[in-house]
């Protein structure tokens, strides 16, 4: 009879712990299989961490891969036409035409004639009767004569009054309104040949592709009466362009001399005309 308490060293602890026992049951072969079932977690686990953690990598190099090469876009600034206007001249005015020749005031002089005196003809009457002035009794008796004219003295002569002097009103200037004709226009410290360079220079020629050409557009802003740009338009037939321009109009932040009219700074409407030749 062989001895149940002797095991057999061979045994592995999963056939000591199920040995006289149903090993159909699942939990024997759970067991059995858990070692293996462990290390197929651990790999497969182990393949999906290095998987997620290379993938933006792996992503990056395969873009910068397949990117197109970056072509360099040579931006040169053309020298502006002479027939695009600049800006705005303003308009000469005028002469006012001479004053009408100063016609010497009339007098009127009235005078004041007085008629001569003209004698009445003497009436005479025959003297009555004898016995009618016999009948009278003589006397002095009070007559009441005729009365001369009343006297009326002449109207005094029309006053000569002194004519209000007619002083030139200057327009009174506005503080909001935005002028595109002054006396004096708004000027750039150094010229429109040192603004032209400033564009030029902060002008980023990446923005464009590189084979449009020549492009062209006029951009619009307000020097305001501190000296300081705003309201930047563009209005040119390409938007990248454009956008481009007015960036770099914004970007130079040297104070401009305002515009003037009767000697006060106002609001002035600047117009530049802006041609650039890019070739790829």
């Amino acid at each position: 009879m062989a001895n149940e308490n002797v095991y057999d060293p061979n045994l592995t602890l999963d056939e000591i712990v199920f040995e006289n026992r149903n090993k159909e049951y699942g939990a024997y072969d759970l067991r059995h299989q858990y070692p293996k079932l462990l290390t197929k977690s651990f790999i497969v686990g182990t393949a999906l961490f290095l998987i997620a953690a290379l993938s933006p990598f792996i992503y990056l190099t395969i873009k910068r891969l397949t990117e197109p090469e970056k072509q360099e876009v040579k931006a040169d600034l053309v020298e502006i036409l002479q027939e695009d206007k600049v800006i705005e001249q303003p308009k000469e005015e005028e002469p006012p035409p001479p004053p009408p020749p100063k016609e010497e005031e009339k007098i009127e002089i009235i005078q004041n004639v007085v008629p001569e005196p003209v004698k009445a003809p003497k009436i005479e009457t025959p003297p009555p009767p004898i016995s009618k002035q016999l009948e009278t009794t003589t006397g002095l008796v009070n007559q009441e004569g005729v009365k001369a004219p009343a006297y009326t003295p002449p109207p005094p002569p029309p006053s000569t009054g002194t004519k209000a002097s007619t002083a030139e009103v200057k327009p009174q200037v506005s503080d909001t309104q935005v002028y595109t004709e002054v006396e004096q226009t708004a000027e750039f410290p150094g010229g429109i040949n040192a603004f032209r360079n400033k564009v030029s220079s902060n002008f980023d020629g990446s923005a464009m592709n590189g084979d449009e050409g020549t492009v062209k557009t006029e951009i619009t802003f307000v020097v305001e009466r501190d000296g300081s740009i705003t309201d930047v338009k563009a209005s040119g037939g390409n938007s990248d362009f454009n956008a481009e321009a007015i960036r770099t109009i914004k970007s130079i932040k040297n104070k401009w001399t305002p515009a003037k009219i009767n000697g006060q700074s106002v609001r002035y409407r600047f117009r530049l005309p802006l041609t650039m030749n890019f070739e790829g």
